[in-house]
């Protein structure tokens, strides 16, 4: 599927989760460094963000917890490691200014997404805050009520 504001880019997974769980501060997007076997295992759709996060070491980004599932077509020489660190490539500035969210402020990394872009993998990360109970429940309602009035006004409008 390939996104409405750019038709360069087609998601590969979402982290549907994510907004349920966490107030999203900020959004960045950053390359990913993969294996041979990863990129084409991210082809056929094999990837899981459920359980996944950033983590912020020796100023560099480590995604941590992505599950890639291996093809059966992968090479016999290749050990492949579904749940392995990988590497996210970011300009200096932009870790700088997470490192600081992260280590003062309490924030969170987390991937929202996988998407092609070209014919790099990049992955879209948010600056977050966890939410409490009482939190997803608001949005939750929030979410309720928007759904429907859409329904209400469709109906008065018929």
């Amino acid at each position: 599927m390939a996104n409405q504001n750019n038709p360069q880019k087609t998601t590969i997974a979402l982290h549907k989760k994510a907004l349920h769980e966490y107030h999203i501060e900020d959004r960045f997007e950053a390359g990913l460094v993969l294996e041979g076997w990863e990129v084409k295992s991210l082809r056929a759709g094999k990837v899981q963000l459920v359980d996944s996060y950033v983590l912020l070491k020796n100023s560099e980004a480590w995604l941590i917890g992505t599950h890639i599932t291996p093809l059966n077509t992968v090479s016999t020489h290749v050990k492949a490691v579904p749940d392995r660190t990988r590497k996210l490539l970011l300009k200096r500035q932009e870790l700088n200014k997470l490192i600081g969210y992260v280590e003062r402020q309490g924030y969170t990394l987390i991937p929202l997404d996988l998407h092609w872009y070209k014919n790099h993998v990049k992955v879209n990360l948010a600056l977050a805050k966890g939410k409490k109970q009482h939190d997803k429940r608001a949005s939750e309602r929030e979410k309720d009520w928007v759904r429907d009035k859409a329904r209400l006004m469709k109906i008065k409008l018929k």
